[in-house]
């Protein structure tokens, strides 16, 4: 089923004496919510329960500077509040303005970044703050439209930026507003489609307070995050009444996605080269995971190995040169799960008598020298448990 757009909006009556409903006609479908008043009153119910009975306190909640809402919107893309917040927090302490953003030296910024994920998310950040600080002389962009062309900034980010700090009339539609929706609608169409993501964005956009964008856009994605949960409050929630899926007990069958994630697994081998009080490292440069971040030099294989068919490995590579080195040990398996991926890890620890040339795979750093670099979660772990 493709659907294009929302025709229009209008109340009729199912039964005699029934609630009226108010219904949405979309081109092969139509969708239905029991409110009682007009198309404005999932808007007033929304208002109403921010007003009175929203008590989520969020340092960004009523920022009008663009610089910070978009600093805390990049930073909350595919993160939890609550693994975001002090990273906001160091962020806006640490880089009070874009032009101190845009102007700090890309290691200092993926420190700070370190363990927060998604790496590709600071890459974006710091692209958009070097172009608004030199191309836009520190001027934010201030139109929806102008906003998207920011790197990192899709339609969700620039909707929620131009609403919160210029009340623009854009909905966001996050996976908060998804199951909101989804649930009081009965909008049974995949989120993770095309076409579900524009029926959602359009229904977003019709139940828009226009005259109030940006609190509604947080009370909506508010409501979604404390009551409309996962696992929901329905004896909390101000539309059980009118959702469908509560009146269906169908709650846990909304949202609909369609498309199921494949894991890959990949093995990681790092060897922990180490001389005196110096370890090597070397800087992730490929387009792939953890792209800028270090790591110690490492042999990544498909399957699981042994440590002396890795050692041997890295000796045909010439990551390391045969009777140089004396092996340690090898780590316990540690590992990360990313959102397409599973990385299991080990760590194969060699010492040698004297500093070795890397042949430019790397770099010799002691291990306070170490601490100013930005390394995996996986790897900082590591060198919190294990580390010698």
């Amino acid at each position: 089923m493709i659907v294009n757009r929302i025709d229009k909006i209008f109340i009729t009556s199912c039964k005699p004496g029934q609630k009226k409903w108010q219904i949405f006609r979309l081109p092969n479908m139509i969708l239905m919510a029991p409110f009682s008043k007009n198309p404005g009153y999932f808007a007033r119910v929304l208002a109403s329960w921010h007003r009175e009975r929203n008590r989520r306190e969020l340092p960004w909640k009523g920022e009008k500077d663009p610089y910070k809402i978009w600093l805390s919107e990049i930073i909350l893309q595919q993160t939890r509040v609550e693994q975001g917040l002090n990273y906001y927090l160091s962020f806006v302490k640490t880089f009070p303005d874009v032009h101190k953003l845009a102007s700090a030296p890309d290691k200092k910024v993926f420190k700070l970044w370190e363990g927060l994920g998604y790496y590709s998310r600071c890459r974006n950040l710091l692209a958009s703050a070097r172009y608004i600080s030199s191309e836009l002389k520190g001027e934010f962009p201030n139109t929806y439209d102008n906003i998207k062309t920011l790197k990192g900034v899709g339609p969700y980010t620039a909707a929620a930026i131009s609403s919160f700090a210029f009340n623009l009339p854009h909905a966001v539609v996050d996976g908060n507003v998804f199951r909101v929706l989804a649930r009081i609608f009965g909008i049974n169409i995949p989120t993770d489609t095309t076409e579900g993501k524009k029926i959602f964005t359009e229904l977003a956009n019709k139940l828009l307070d226009k005259h109030q964008p940006g609190l509604h856009n947080q009370a909506i994605m508010d409501f979604g995050a404390t009551v409309c949960k996962p696992l929901p409050l329905c004896d909390e929630c101000v539309f059980k009444k009118n959702c469908f899926a509560y009146l269906n007990n169908k709650t846990d069958q909304f949202p609909v996605k369609e498309k199921k994630i494949t894991i890959k697994k990949r093995w990681f081998y790092y060897l922990v080269m180490q001389h005196d009080d110096k370890i090597a490292i070397r800087q992730r440069t490929g387009k792939d995971i953890w792209q800028q971040l270090y790591e110690f030099p490492m042999v990544e294989t498909g399957k699981e190995q042994t440590a002396e068919s890795i050692l041997s490995a890295a000796e045909k590579d010439a990551l390391l040169k045969r009777k140089r080195y004396k092996f340690i040990s090898i780590s316990p398996v540690y590992k990360q799960q990313l959102s397409h991926q599973l990385i299991m890890a080990q760590f194969i620890q060699v010492r040698f008598s004297g500093q070795t040339d890397l042949n430019g795979r790397g770099h010799w750093v002691t291990k306070i020298q170490m601490n100013k670099y930005p390394f995996p979660k996986l790897i900082n772990q590591f060198k919190g448990e294990s580390m010698p």
